[in-house]
């Protein structure tokens, strides 16, 4: 029964990892003109408000309650501020990536204690759905949140997305 829940968490993550844009594939063009940004989601709150994506081009920001309520959807809007908010620095994707991971080190941990007191991050191992070697639930947390810094970082760069409304140096919207 365990090794069923990990490997269902492995496969969430996988599916993750592997969602894109498909707006691309389609054939439009989308050179910095924010078709490829994603819109933030709004944390709490059953408003609707707007921020701009790119320069002239408002979207509309979702409300979704389940951000404050579910600590892996609190880490993904997280990574997703913070990488677009750091994606204007000029060091390489993966170190702004490295930096969008620390800036979100509570909300991970959050997710980590989540996951360990549901009874689902115990020392049992499974074979990762990505390469077969042995992993375990945290293991599995760390690679995921890893790899969607790097694609926040590198989609708010390629589609010049705009950071996130930003107060006393945080984004704004950020759950606690």
């Amino acid at each position: 029964m365990a090794r069923l829940k990990i490997l269902t968490l492995a496969t969430v993550a996988t599916l993750g990892l592997a969602a894109c844009d498909n707006a691309h594939q389609a054939g439009v063009a989308a050179t910095g003109n924010g078709a490829r940004c994603q819109p933030f989601v709004a944390a709490a709150t059953t408003t609707t408000t707007t921020t701009t994506t790119a320069p002239g081009q408002p979207a509309a920001v979702t409300t979704s309650p389940a951000v404050a309520a579910d600590p892996s959807a609190a880490v993904e809007d997280c990574l997703h501020r913070w990488g677009y908010a750091l994606a204007s620095s000029s060091d390489d994707a993966s170190q702004v990536a490295t930096a969008t991971v620390a800036a979100c080190g509570p909300s991970i941990a959050r997710w980590n204690q989540a996951t360990v007191a549901s009874g689902e991050g115990g020392p049992e191992t499974a074979p990762s759905l990505m390469n077969g070697q042995q992993t375990t639930p945290l293991t599995e947390h760390f690679i995921f949140t890893q790899g969607r810094a790097l694609f926040y970082v590198v989609q708010a760069r390629a589609g010049k997305c705009a950071a996130p409304p930003m107060q006393n140096g945080t984004p704004v919207g950020l759950v606690d």
